[in-house]
Order: C-alpha cells, then structure tokens, then sequence
C-alpha cells in the first residue's frame, strides 16, 4: 500500500515537472528598432560673409515600427559642426539653427505632433581667424527623411557684431 502511494507521488511529480517544463514562455520581439541613416555627402563646407561652416558625419536617427516600418518618433539629427571666423571682429555666436529644404529649395514644414528642436545654442566670442567646433543635436521633419524629400540644409548662424546681424548658408544634402 505505502509502495502503491508513493509511486503515485513520484508518476505526479514528475507529471508537474514535465508540464510545468514545457510551458515556456516566448520572449516578445522587441516592436520597434532604431535606425540610423547617414546623409550624403558625409562632409561639407560653406563659406559665407563672415564665415566658413564645416559640417560632417551626419546622421539620421529613428525610431521605426517593425511590424508596419512607420516612424514612430520624430527623427533626429546628429553630427559636428565647424565654424570659423573670417571677419575682422569678434563675432559672437549665440545659435545655430537649421531649416530644411526639398530639392526645389522650399521648406519641408514640421507636421503637427512633431518635435521641433531646430537649434543648437553655442554662446561664444570667436576672434577673427578663430574656430569654434560643436556637435548638432536636432530634429529633422518626418517628411523629409520618409519621402526622402530632403535636397538642403539651411544653417542660421546668430551672432552678435556691430550692429546685430544674420547670415543664412545653404548645403545640398540627401538622406540615403
């Protein structure tokens, strides 16, 4: 009888352990994935009244759907910046900013629920001859990177002279 009870304690066990064994559970697959694209040319240099930009590795960085590869998330873009003074004064940067242009040189507009962050602050006194070198952090329209809409960069510089002026720059760039 005890052999009887313990045989059928053992056949249980073993009966949880093989079912409790094979019901694993599946690891979910993660629902998103960060892409990152790299605009072409890598580099690029613009002389300009005042000064000479020098832009390079920059990079397209987003948050795609895996599933219906949509954006999820307004892009950003990434990459360093060079700016050198070729004026005879000091020249007081205060920002840079960037705007984007389709091949017809039209501005490609942020749409609604997009994130704008179109500059990055610098905030230096640079003396004639001077180079002052940054990294750009920023958003970029979803229309331009999905549509592959993007022809130009416009960069802003803000800066401080006697008396207070703008200078705009213009780049031909692609998102590949």
């Amino acid at each position: 009888m005890h052999f009887t009870k313990i045989f059928i304690l053992i056949g249980l066990i073993l009966a949880f352990g093989l079912f409790g064994c094979t019901a694993e559970k599946k690891a979910d697959a993660p629902k998103q994935e960060r892409i990152t694209k790299n605009l072409v040319p890598p580099k690029a240099e613009v002389e300009g009244e005042n000064f000479l930009v020098e832009i390079s590795d920059l990079q397209v960085l987003m948050d795609v759907d895996t599933a219906s590869k949509e954006i999820i998330e307004t892009p950003g873009l990434r990459g360093h910046i060079k700016i050198t003074n070729k004026s005879k004064d000091i020249l007081d940067i205060q920002a840079v900013t960037l705007g984007y242009l389709n091949e017809a040189g039209k501005p490609i507009p942020f749409q609604s629920g997009e994130k704008i962050a179109t500059a990055s602050l610098f905030l230096k006194a640079i003396k004639p001859g001077e180079i002052t070198e940054g990294s750009l952090d920023v958003t970029i329209p979803r229309m331009a990177v999905k549509e592959k809409a993007l022809g130009k960069i416009e960069i802003n510089l803000v800066y401080v002279p006697s008396p207070l002026k703008r200078e705009t720059l213009t780049l031909s760039e692609k998102v590949e």
